[in-house]
């Protein structure tokens, strides 16, 4: 029987927020999948601006190659919080998938979230 267990970012101290430094390929690691391919993770991750100014966000969702991997979306302002990616599944693998993230500009998007983790 499948178990389910509700785990921080890999990424993340604490479940806080990781501020995405890096402004191209590859990006901040914002979770690290696991190396057991039974396993399985629903990924969940929302992002905020703290800028004054809109800005592009790009997640590397397991792999760097366009467009196959990468996700886009202009995170808004001052605006709250944004669902970037709705429980999209990473499996396991020898070696294991990264999910990274790079904005137009360094140090004011940050991306939280959580994973569903699913053990067979």
């Amino acid at each position: 029987m499948a178990t389910f267990s509700k785990e921080i970012l890999s990424g993340s101290t604490d479940g806080k927020l990781i501020k995405v430094a890096a402004t191209a390929t590859a990006g901040t690691t914002i979770h690290t999948g696991s190396s057991t391919a039974t396993t399985i993770d629903e990924v969940w991750l929302y992002a905020v601006n703290s800028d004054t100014t809109d800005r592009k966000l790009t997640i590397e969702f397991g792999g760097v190659t366009a467009p196959d991997d990468l996700i886009e979306f202009t995170v808004k302002a001052e605006n709250g919080l944004y669902l970037i990616v709705p429980g999209l599944v990473i499996k396991g693998n020898a070696t294991p998938l990264v999910i990274r993230a790079f904005a137009a500009t360094a140090n004011v998007v940050s991306v939280g979230g959580y994973v569903n983790r699913i053990t067979a």
